[in-house]
Protein backbone atom coordinates (compact mmCIF):
# COMPACT_ATOMS: atom_id res chain seq x y z
CA UNK A 1 0.00 0.00 0.00
CA UNK A 2 2.83 2.41 0.79
CA UNK A 3 4.19 2.00 -2.77
CA UNK A 4 0.84 3.00 -4.24
CA UNK A 5 0.61 5.89 -1.83
CA UNK A 6 4.04 7.23 -2.71
CA UNK A 7 3.15 7.09 -6.42
CA UNK A 8 -0.08 8.93 -5.68
CA UNK A 9 1.77 11.61 -3.69
CA UNK A 10 4.32 12.09 -6.47
CA UNK A 11 1.68 12.39 -9.17
CA UNK A 12 -0.38 14.81 -7.08
CA UNK A 13 2.58 17.08 -6.41
CA UNK A 14 3.51 17.01 -10.10
CA UNK A 15 0.05 18.28 -10.99
CA UNK A 16 0.21 20.98 -8.30
CA UNK A 17 3.59 22.18 -9.53
CA UNK A 18 2.23 22.32 -13.07
CA UNK A 19 -0.43 24.78 -11.93
CA UNK A 20 2.27 26.55 -9.95
CA UNK A 21 4.34 26.89 -13.09
CA UNK A 22 1.48 28.55 -14.89
CA UNK A 23 0.95 30.76 -11.87
CA UNK A 24 4.58 31.75 -11.68
CA UNK A 25 4.47 33.08 -15.24
CA UNK A 26 1.63 35.38 -14.24
CA UNK A 27 2.77 36.62 -10.83
CA UNK A 28 3.76 40.27 -10.44
CA UNK A 29 3.30 43.05 -7.88
CA UNK A 30 0.75 45.80 -7.63
CA UNK A 31 3.37 48.00 -6.04
CA UNK A 32 5.82 47.59 -8.91
CA UNK A 33 2.99 48.23 -11.38
CA UNK A 34 2.23 51.61 -9.90
CA UNK A 35 5.88 52.61 -10.03
CA UNK A 36 6.27 51.36 -13.59
CA UNK A 37 3.13 53.12 -14.74
CA UNK A 38 4.20 56.40 -13.16
CA UNK A 39 7.62 56.16 -14.78
CA UNK A 40 6.48 54.99 -18.21
CA UNK A 41 3.64 57.50 -18.48
CA UNK A 42 6.21 60.28 -18.41
CA UNK A 43 7.47 58.97 -21.76
CA UNK A 44 4.35 57.92 -23.71
CA UNK A 45 4.56 55.24 -26.38
CA UNK A 46 2.03 54.89 -29.19
CA UNK A 47 -1.06 57.06 -28.58
CA UNK A 48 -4.29 55.23 -27.75
CA UNK A 49 -7.52 57.22 -27.73
CA UNK A 50 -5.74 60.34 -26.63
CA UNK A 51 -3.39 58.63 -24.18
CA UNK A 52 -0.42 56.28 -24.10
CA UNK A 53 -0.37 52.48 -24.21
CA UNK A 54 0.84 52.53 -20.63
CA UNK A 55 -2.07 54.70 -19.54
CA UNK A 56 -4.55 52.37 -21.23
CA UNK A 57 -2.97 49.30 -19.65
CA UNK A 58 -2.83 50.98 -16.24
CA UNK A 59 -6.57 51.63 -16.45
CA UNK A 60 -7.14 48.00 -17.51
CA UNK A 61 -4.97 46.80 -14.62
CA UNK A 62 -6.98 48.81 -12.06
CA UNK A 63 -10.30 47.61 -13.44
CA UNK A 64 -9.20 43.97 -13.63
CA UNK A 65 -7.75 44.06 -10.14
CA UNK A 66 -11.03 45.44 -8.77
CA UNK A 67 -13.10 42.75 -10.55
CA UNK A 68 -11.48 40.06 -8.37
CA UNK A 69 -12.73 37.14 -10.46
CA UNK A 70 -13.16 35.82 -13.99
CA UNK A 71 -13.83 32.70 -15.99
CA UNK A 72 -10.92 31.50 -18.10
CA UNK A 73 -9.50 28.88 -20.40
CA UNK A 74 -5.78 28.47 -20.91
CA UNK A 75 -3.57 26.36 -23.15
CA UNK A 76 0.09 25.79 -22.32
CA UNK A 77 2.39 24.18 -24.89
CA UNK A 78 5.96 23.01 -24.37
CA UNK A 79 8.42 21.95 -27.08
CA UNK A 80 8.95 18.20 -27.37
CA UNK A 81 12.70 18.77 -27.31
CA UNK A 82 12.44 19.56 -23.60
CA UNK A 83 11.62 15.90 -22.93
CA UNK A 84 8.24 16.77 -21.40
CA UNK A 85 6.67 18.42 -24.38
CA UNK A 86 2.99 18.53 -25.02
CA UNK A 87 -0.15 20.55 -24.45
CA UNK A 88 -2.01 21.21 -21.21
CA UNK A 89 -5.45 22.82 -21.11
CA UNK A 90 -7.05 24.52 -18.10
CA UNK A 91 -10.62 25.78 -17.83
CA UNK A 92 -12.66 27.12 -14.95
CA UNK A 93 -13.17 30.13 -12.72
CA UNK A 94 -10.67 31.91 -10.53
CA UNK A 95 -10.88 34.63 -7.94
CA UNK A 96 -8.15 36.83 -6.50
CA UNK A 97 -8.08 38.78 -3.25
CA UNK A 98 -8.93 36.27 -1.83
CA UNK A 99 -7.63 33.35 -3.86
CA UNK A 100 -10.33 30.96 -5.07
CA UNK A 101 -10.36 28.62 -8.05
CA UNK A 102 -12.20 25.70 -9.56
CA UNK A 103 -10.16 24.45 -12.51
CA UNK A 104 -10.16 21.35 -14.68
CA UNK A 105 -6.77 20.52 -16.17
CA UNK A 106 -6.33 18.20 -19.15
CA UNK A 107 -3.17 16.95 -20.78
CA UNK A 108 0.15 15.39 -19.86
CA UNK A 109 -0.14 16.09 -16.14
CA UNK A 110 2.08 13.40 -14.72
CA UNK A 111 5.10 11.35 -15.80
CA UNK A 112 3.85 8.61 -18.08
CA UNK A 113 0.56 10.37 -18.64
CA UNK A 114 -1.16 8.36 -15.89
CA UNK A 115 -3.91 10.98 -15.57
CA UNK A 116 -5.62 12.74 -18.47
CA UNK A 117 -7.85 15.12 -16.49
CA UNK A 118 -7.83 16.51 -12.96
CA UNK A 119 -10.21 18.93 -11.30
CA UNK A 120 -8.64 21.26 -8.73
CA UNK A 121 -10.48 23.41 -6.20
CA UNK A 122 -8.68 25.97 -4.06
CA UNK A 123 -9.94 28.12 -1.19
CA UNK A 124 -8.38 29.42 2.03
CA UNK A 125 -4.96 28.29 0.75
CA UNK A 126 -6.11 24.67 0.64
CA UNK A 127 -6.21 22.76 -2.65
CA UNK A 128 -8.42 19.77 -3.37
CA UNK A 129 -7.69 17.45 -6.31
CA UNK A 130 -10.33 15.09 -7.68
CA UNK A 131 -8.60 11.83 -8.57
CA UNK A 132 -10.20 9.94 -11.48
CA UNK A 133 -11.40 6.48 -10.47
CA UNK A 134 -9.48 3.63 -12.05
CA UNK A 135 -6.39 5.74 -12.65
CA UNK A 136 -2.93 4.87 -11.34
CA UNK A 137 -3.23 7.70 -8.82
CA UNK A 138 -6.47 6.35 -7.37
CA UNK A 139 -4.79 3.13 -6.17
CA UNK A 140 -3.46 4.83 -3.04
CA UNK A 141 -6.59 6.83 -2.27
CA UNK A 142 -8.32 4.33 0.04
CA UNK A 143 -11.45 4.57 -2.06
CA UNK A 144 -11.73 8.36 -1.66
CA UNK A 145 -12.29 10.76 -4.56
CA UNK A 146 -10.40 13.87 -3.43
CA UNK A 147 -6.91 14.63 -2.17
CA UNK A 148 -6.46 17.59 0.16
CA UNK A 149 -3.25 19.62 -0.06
CA UNK A 150 -2.97 22.28 2.63
CA UNK A 151 -0.38 24.77 1.39
CA UNK A 152 -0.03 26.36 4.82
CA UNK A 153 0.66 22.92 6.29
CA UNK A 154 3.27 22.39 3.57
CA UNK A 155 5.07 25.58 4.55
CA UNK A 156 4.90 24.69 8.24
CA UNK A 157 6.18 21.18 7.62
CA UNK A 158 9.09 22.53 5.59
CA UNK A 159 10.17 24.81 8.42
CA UNK A 160 10.35 27.67 5.94
CA UNK A 161 7.47 30.14 5.96
CA UNK A 162 8.52 31.42 2.52
CA UNK A 163 8.85 27.96 0.98
CA UNK A 164 5.73 28.07 -1.16
CA UNK A 165 6.59 31.47 -2.61
CA UNK A 166 9.90 29.99 -3.70
CA UNK A 167 7.98 27.28 -5.57
CA UNK A 168 6.36 29.85 -7.78
CA UNK A 169 4.06 31.99 -5.72
CA UNK A 170 1.34 29.50 -4.82
CA UNK A 171 1.46 30.45 -1.15
CA UNK A 172 -0.40 33.51 0.06
CA UNK A 173 -3.24 35.60 -1.26
CA UNK A 174 -0.89 38.23 -2.59
CA UNK A 175 0.56 35.68 -5.04
CA UNK A 176 -2.74 34.43 -6.44
CA UNK A 177 -3.07 33.62 -10.11
CA UNK A 178 -4.95 36.43 -11.81
CA UNK A 179 -4.88 38.40 -15.08
CA UNK A 180 -4.29 41.66 -13.21
CA UNK A 181 -0.84 40.46 -12.22
CA UNK A 182 -0.03 39.59 -15.80
CA UNK A 183 -0.99 43.14 -16.74
CA UNK A 184 1.30 44.25 -13.91
CA UNK A 185 4.20 42.45 -15.54
CA UNK A 186 3.42 43.92 -18.95
CA UNK A 187 3.46 47.39 -17.40
CA UNK A 188 7.00 46.81 -16.16
CA UNK A 189 8.16 46.21 -19.72
CA UNK A 190 10.40 49.07 -20.92
CA UNK A 191 9.00 48.83 -24.46
CA UNK A 192 5.25 48.26 -24.17
CA UNK A 193 3.50 49.15 -27.44
CA UNK A 194 0.00 49.51 -28.87
CA UNK A 195 -0.32 47.40 -32.02
CA UNK A 196 -3.80 48.53 -33.01
CA UNK A 197 -7.40 47.35 -33.07
CA UNK A 198 -8.09 43.63 -33.57
CA UNK A 199 -10.99 41.19 -33.30
CA UNK A 200 -10.82 38.44 -30.67
CA UNK A 201 -13.54 35.83 -31.15
CA UNK A 202 -15.80 38.50 -32.63
CA UNK A 203 -15.05 41.08 -29.93
CA UNK A 204 -13.44 44.46 -30.67
CA UNK A 205 -10.18 44.82 -28.77
CA UNK A 206 -6.94 46.81 -28.65
CA UNK A 207 -3.72 44.80 -28.88
CA UNK A 208 -0.70 45.64 -26.68
CA UNK A 209 2.70 43.98 -26.58
CA UNK A 210 5.84 44.12 -24.46
CA UNK A 211 8.99 42.12 -23.77
CA UNK A 212 10.85 41.43 -20.56
CA UNK A 213 14.32 40.04 -19.99
CA UNK A 214 14.57 37.32 -17.35
CA UNK A 215 16.24 39.80 -14.97
CA UNK A 216 13.37 42.27 -15.47
CA UNK A 217 10.82 39.50 -14.96
CA UNK A 218 12.48 38.39 -11.73
CA UNK A 219 12.67 41.95 -10.44
CA UNK A 220 8.92 42.41 -11.03
CA UNK A 221 7.92 39.05 -9.52
CA UNK A 222 6.75 39.32 -5.93
CA UNK A 223 7.59 35.69 -5.14
CA UNK A 224 11.27 36.33 -5.93
CA UNK A 225 11.50 38.51 -2.83
CA UNK A 226 11.39 35.32 -0.77
CA UNK A 227 14.73 34.28 -2.30
CA UNK A 228 18.06 34.96 -0.64
CA UNK A 229 20.72 36.69 -2.73
CA UNK A 230 22.49 33.34 -3.17
CA UNK A 231 19.24 31.68 -4.31
CA UNK A 232 18.47 34.53 -6.67
CA UNK A 233 21.94 34.34 -8.25
CA UNK A 234 21.63 30.56 -8.61
CA UNK A 235 18.26 30.93 -10.32
CA UNK A 236 19.46 33.65 -12.71
CA UNK A 237 22.58 31.64 -13.56
CA UNK A 238 20.49 28.52 -14.18
CA UNK A 239 18.14 30.41 -16.51
CA UNK A 240 21.04 31.91 -18.41
CA UNK A 241 22.72 28.51 -18.68
CA UNK A 242 19.44 27.11 -20.03
CA UNK A 243 19.45 29.87 -22.62
CA UNK A 244 16.24 31.53 -21.40
CA UNK A 245 16.51 35.14 -22.46
CA UNK A 246 13.12 36.56 -21.62
CA UNK A 247 9.40 36.74 -22.22
CA UNK A 248 7.15 38.09 -24.96
CA UNK A 249 3.79 39.24 -23.61
CA UNK A 250 0.64 40.19 -25.54
CA UNK A 251 -2.73 41.34 -24.23
CA UNK A 252 -5.99 42.22 -25.98
CA UNK A 253 -8.27 44.62 -24.04
CA UNK A 254 -11.96 44.97 -24.86
CA UNK A 255 -14.00 48.19 -24.96
CA UNK A 256 -14.98 47.71 -21.30
CA UNK A 257 -11.32 47.85 -20.29
CA UNK A 258 -10.85 44.17 -19.45
CA UNK A 259 -8.22 41.83 -20.92
CA UNK A 260 -9.98 39.10 -22.88
CA UNK A 261 -6.92 37.40 -24.36
CA UNK A 262 -3.36 37.08 -23.07
CA UNK A 263 -0.31 35.32 -24.49
CA UNK A 264 3.08 34.69 -22.91
CA UNK A 265 6.00 33.17 -24.80
CA UNK A 266 9.23 32.12 -23.13
CA UNK A 267 12.06 31.53 -25.57
CA UNK A 268 14.76 28.94 -25.00
CA UNK A 269 17.22 27.03 -27.22
CA UNK A 270 14.91 23.98 -27.39
CA UNK A 271 11.97 26.05 -28.59
CA UNK A 272 9.31 28.31 -27.10
CA UNK A 273 6.98 27.57 -24.21
CA UNK A 274 3.66 29.34 -24.80
CA UNK A 275 0.70 30.15 -22.60
CA UNK A 276 -2.48 31.32 -24.31
CA UNK A 277 -5.40 32.42 -22.09
CA UNK A 278 -8.90 33.78 -22.69
CA UNK A 279 -10.94 35.54 -19.97
CA UNK A 280 -14.62 36.41 -19.60
CA UNK A 281 -17.35 37.15 -17.03
CA UNK A 282 -15.25 39.51 -14.93
CA UNK A 283 -16.72 40.11 -11.49
CA UNK A 284 -18.84 36.95 -11.52
CA UNK A 285 -19.06 35.28 -8.12
CA UNK A 286 -16.04 32.99 -7.67
CA UNK A 287 -17.40 30.70 -4.97
CA UNK A 288 -16.50 27.03 -4.69
CA UNK A 289 -17.92 24.07 -2.82
CA UNK A 290 -15.28 22.05 -0.98
CA UNK A 291 -15.58 18.25 -1.08
CA UNK A 292 -17.13 16.29 1.84
CA UNK A 293 -14.57 15.31 4.46
CA UNK A 294 -15.46 11.62 4.22
CA UNK A 295 -14.51 11.68 0.50
CA UNK A 296 -11.17 13.43 1.09
CA UNK A 297 -7.69 12.06 1.80
CA UNK A 298 -5.33 14.52 3.52
CA UNK A 299 -1.94 14.46 1.77
CA UNK A 300 0.10 15.62 4.74
CA UNK A 301 -1.63 13.25 7.13
CA UNK A 302 -0.64 10.52 4.67
CA UNK A 303 2.96 11.76 4.62
CA UNK A 304 3.11 11.72 8.41
CA UNK A 305 1.79 8.17 8.42
CA UNK A 306 4.36 7.10 5.84
CA UNK A 307 7.11 8.75 7.86
CA UNK A 308 6.11 6.93 11.03
CA UNK A 309 6.03 3.64 9.14
CA UNK A 310 9.51 4.29 7.77
CA UNK A 311 8.25 4.34 4.20
CA UNK A 312 9.91 7.64 3.42
CA UNK A 313 10.94 11.00 4.81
Amino acid sequence: MSVYRKKTVGAALAAVLLVGGATACENGTKESTGKAAASASAEPTAPVAGGSATEALTAAYKKTSAAKSAKFRMTMTMPASLGAGGTVEMTGIQGWDPTVMDVTTKGALTPGGSVDSIRMIMTNNVMFMEIPGGSAMSAGMEGKRWMKIDLNAAATASGDAEALKKLGGMGGVEQSQDPAKQLALLLTSPNVKHLGAEKVEGTDTEHYKGTLSFDEMLAANESSKALTEAERKKLVDAMKTAGIKGYDMDVWVNKDGYPVHMKVGMGMPQGTMNMDAYYSDYGSAATVQTPPENETLDLFAMLQELGKAGAGA
